[in-house]
């Protein structure tokens, strides 16, 4: 299995006080390894609400989201925040930086959150120069 995503027929709806919501009715694709995927659609088509399930933040109503062949819906919520920490990452549109580390320490700090097995800091290197960053390790966010 190649799938790292696979949303299987998703449906998230919810109460907006007292109207009913259907932010996603009956999704279904999948996310190979190494495939890049770009969610894109006018204001409240639902795109929040896709990342927000893949991301294990919420559960959908019906249907399921499988990570690595894992299915999510029937974890618990501290099995997902384990699931979330070793699995998954989101590029965002915006920073989301913390502005009084540098960038280093905006890299590390996820690592710090996550221990996992290697050098951590060859891996902080490794990311910020991947990115372009290495020669402004040192910098805060506002002078990247």
């Amino acid at each position: 299995m190649d799938d790292r995503v696979a949303v299987d027929h998703v449906s998230k709806s919810y109460r907006l006080g007292k109207v009913g919501v259907t932010a996603l009715d009956d999704v279904s694709f999948t996310v190979a390894t190494s495939e890049f995927l770009a969610i894109a659609g006018p204001s409240g088509s639902g795109k929040t609400t896709l990342l927000n399930l893949i991301g294990c933040l919420d559960t959908p109503t019906a249907g399921d989201i499988l990570i690595d062949g894992e299915p999510v819906s029937a974890l618990s919520a501290g099995a997902r925040a384990d699931l979330r920490a070793r699995k998954l990452g989101f590029v965002f549109q915006t920073f989301n930086l913390i502005p009084v580390l540098t960038a280093w320490e905006n890299v590390e700090y996820s690592l710090l959150i996550r221990p996992r097995d290697g050098d951590r800091r060859a891996r902080v290197s490794a990311a910020l120069e991947q990115v372009g960053l290495g020669d402004r390790a040192h910098h805060r966010p506002p002078e990247l």
